[in-house]
């Protein structure tokens, strides 16, 4: 009898946070692998001499300047609020972009050059980094479907302000997941929204580590290695 076919984790994954954002009322948006570096970076207020443009975070297009490999999914928010202000739409806005973002890291256990990641974005009349956290409250304890263990902690990212981080517990460990914050108000301006009469907070899953603590994967490679053992381990009762 042939055996019964079964998502990859990480396909699984997705499609669980899919459902919970959509749940939660956010649309799902998608966006270019390769990306133009006003997509990727100006619009999100990355300076000029900030190291994530060097060579050695990104992954630059050979042959073209302007182009990079998307280091986040984060650029795909920039176009979701440009066409939504170009269509004339009224705020507020939910919207969540899950996809394949590539950087230029040593790989371990946690990292990798090619990973998946789900921006989130809310913008609006009065919303708050209450709002902020209270989404990301409820989106893991739906996803994980028990208490979790997380902290928070300030971080800095050039696109938000104030920023945070968010740690969950991993065994004896306390792995980074999640890098979120307030919109940053001269990312609102570079899409035409006017930072005074809206706010907005905006985030960043990693899936792949989501994915690691949900399944007890310990090491994020063995995801890539295309090792059938991984499903049969993650899926154990449908052998």
């Amino acid at each position: 009898m042939t055996p019964e076919g079964k998502l990859h984790p990480l396909s699984q994954t997705i499609n669980t946070i899919n459902q919970i954002f959509i749940d939660m009322g956010f649309e799902i948006a998608a966006g270019p692998h390769i990306e133009d570096q006003w997509h990727n970076f100006d619009a999100l207020n990355v300076p000029q001499d900030h190291p994530a443009r060097d060579m050695q975070d990104t992954f630059f297009i050979k042959g073209s300047r302007d182009h990079v490999l998307r280091t986040h999914t984060s650029s795909v928010q920039i176009r979701f609020m440009e066409q939504f202000v170009k269509e004339g739409k009224e705020l507020p806005l939910k919207v969540i972009a899950p996809g394949m973002v590539f950087r230029q890291e040593a790989t371990d256990r946690t990292h990798e050059t090619q990973f998946y990641q789900v921006e989130g974005l809310v913008v609006g009349e009065g919303i708050s980094l209450a709002h902020l956290k209270g989404t990301l409250e409820a989106f893991l304890q739906k996803f994980y479907g028990r208490e979790i263990e997380f902290r928070f902690r300030p971080g800095y990212f050039p696109f938000v302000e104030p920023g945070i981080e968010i740690d969950l517990k991993f065994g004896d460990r306390w792995l980074e997941v999640l890098g979120a914050g307030m919109v940053h108000p001269n990312v609102l301006r570079n899409v035409g929204i006017d930072p005074d009469v809206y706010s907005g907070f905006a985030f960043g899953v990693g899936i792949d580590r989501l994915t690691m603590m949900k399944y007890g994967i310990e090491d994020i490679r063995t995801m890539y290695q295309g090792d059938l053992r991984l499903h049969d381990a993650v899926y154990p009762d449908t052998n």
